[in-house]
């Protein structure tokens, strides 16, 4: 009898968690999933903080319920990996106990610790010249965004000295569920590449990043590479989760690099779009490049020797969620009465995004010329500015709340065409772009997105679980049960494909002509309002 084998997964949102148990019998089958959400705690100054233990209980809750579900044996769980939310902050002691929260990677705090970094002396890009060609030549990067995490540990430094004097390790979310899981302090690569103080060319901690941005690099775990297993389940864990003790835990990595493999990207040029909490275009390519002047940089990826060169949007479904919270309250309340008592959250959470796509459909293309800007908390590519906010442009007496939110989807499809565009100018993207996370739920998001590109559009099958599908070959490349990232992408079953309506190219060209240009005309306005 053949032995039997699954694949656990945990992709860890930034609102929640998402895990899922896989076969890797042919295709990589979806066998059930669980979804657990936890809160962002907002703060003043531009603060944004998560529990840790939120993180872990979460892991609790979907661990139970997918194996409730699924009664599958838990010895015959063989590989636990992550797809993680990216450039957190968990400052932790020797026992691994967060000595804080955790700093989202939306914490926009540190803008002094920045300036005081950075940008002293002759300065370009808002970047002292000298520390950015550094950086550049060894990171291949820059810390010049307010949310980098150096400047959030630089920040603790400085305004919690008795917590920074107690660190032992600086970790990323995932990183800190590892050590929770096995003991062990570990980093993946893509992590690694995140805190913009990694050595790419070295594949080691730089040590002239760290004097030069004050870090400590004893504060630095050890490095390993997404496949590699960073240790095996302990008994108090196992004994948490319901696992049997011993399974291996692999790196995984990044949601940036991991979706990337859950999305078949995996071979230069091979370009996808993700549209979850946060949004992005990415595109596989085989060496480093950056472009300072769009924060658009290649992120290592989970494929050794692979890089993604990634454009990030970082409030994209997070406003399809605020139109459902505020803009939408009203109607999305009368079909929850109808709804809510038949069917479980997961559900009911896909079926309201379907509801809301068959109002944004009852629109025409266009929303008859209303504008939005989903910079809701800041934007970060092509433009990197925190004081940046979203708007409504061109409202008019006769413009309905329909066309309002139909045009917050619009908005968001022209942010990743503004994408396409930044990454046409150094390399070439796919002739079809892979659609996937929550957002390609929907078939009329799915069109929109593709008459915006004027590309089209495929998605994957249950492309809201690309992070942790990406999460299960990880385990499975680990594992050897695919002899290469090639092969592997051939287990990924894809979705339908939609093309861009010509009739539909003048409207979205002049609108995204204007799009382009609200920014540089409220710049001032923005920081009049927003400035700290």
């Amino acid at each position: 009898m053949a032995c039997k084998m699954y694949l656990l997964s945990y992709d860890i949102g930034t609102t929640g968690m998402k895990t899922c148990l896989y076969s890797p019998d042919g295709n990589l089958r979806l066998i059930t999933s669980a979804l657990a959400k936890y809160p962002l705690q907002l703060l003043e100054g531009g603060g944004v903080e998560q529990d840790p233990q939120s993180w872990y209980q979460a892991m609790l809750e979907t661990t139970k319920a997918v194996l409730s579900q699924s009664k599958v044996d838990p010895s015959d769980i063989k590989g636990i990996s992550f797809c993680s939310q990216m450039q957190g902050l968990v400052l932790v002691d020797r026992q691994g106990n967060a000595l804080r929260n955790a700093f989202s990677y939306l914490d926009q705090r540190a803008t002094a610790e920045l300036k005081q970094g950075l940008a002293t002396g002759l300065c370009i890009a808002g970047a002292n010249i000298r520390k950015l060609l550094v950086s550049l030549a060894i990171t291949k990067a820059a810390p010049t965004s307010v949310k980098d995490p150096v400047w959030k540990y630089q920040w603790v430094k400085h305004h919690e000295p008795e917590v920074h004097a107690r660190i032992y390790k600086w970790l990323d979310v995932k990183e800190y569920l590892i050590a929770r899981l096995t003991g062990s302090f570990i980093m993946t690569e893509d992590s690694a590449f995140a805190t913009l103080l990694f050595n790419v060319k070295k594949r080691i901690w730089s040590p002239m990043m760290c004097r030069m941005l004050n870090v400590k690099q004893e504060h630095l775990p050890t490095i390993i590479r997404s496949t590699d297993a960073a240790g095996k389940l302990g008994s108090k864990a196992a004994f948490d989760l319901g696992l049997q003790e011993g399974t291996p835990v692999f790196g995984g990595g990044g949601d940036a690099a991991v979706i990337a493999l859950g999305a078949g990207s995996t071979e230069p040029g091979d370009s996808h779009i993700y549209i979850g909490t946060s949004g992005w275009l990415s595109t596989m390519v085989s060496h480093s490049m950056v472009d300072p002047a769009t924060k658009t940089a290649a992120i290592v990826s989970a494929i050794p020797g692979r890089y993604t060169y990634f454009s990030e949007l970082e409030t994209a479904g997070k406003c399809l969620e605020w139109v459902k919270d505020h803009l939408a309250l009203d109607e999305i309340n009368v079909y929850l009465d109808k709804r809510l008592a038949t069917q479980s959250a997961e559900s009911l959470a896909t079926d309201l995004y379907a509801y809301m796509a068959s109002v944004i459909d009852s629109i025409k293309p266009g929303s008859n010329h209303v504008i939005f800007t989903p910079w809701l908390h800041g934007n970060r590519c092509p433009f990197e500015d925190c004081n940046a906010r979203g708007m409504f442009f061109n409202l008019g007496l006769d413009t309905g709340k329909t066309e309002m939110i139909r045009a917050v989807t619009e908005g968001v499809c022209m942010h990743m065409r503004w994408f396409l565009e930044v990454q046409e100018r150094r390399l070439k993207t796919s002739p079809t772009i892979r659609f996937v996370g929550g957002g390609a739920l929907s078939a009329v998001t799915c069109q929109i997105l593709s008459d915006i590109l004027g590309r089209p559009v495929q998605t994957i099958e249950n492309p809201q679980n690309v992070g942790a599908l990406g999460a299960a070959l990880v385990s499975a490349m680990g594992l050897g049960l695919f002899p290469s990232f090639e092969e592997a992408r051939k287990a990924i079953p894809t979705g339908p494909i939609y093309h861009p309506r010509s009739e539909y190219k003048p409207v979205y060209d002049t609108n995204y002509a204007v799009y382009k240009q609200l920014y540089r005309s409220n710049k001032k306005h923005f920081a009049l309002l927003n400035a700290r």
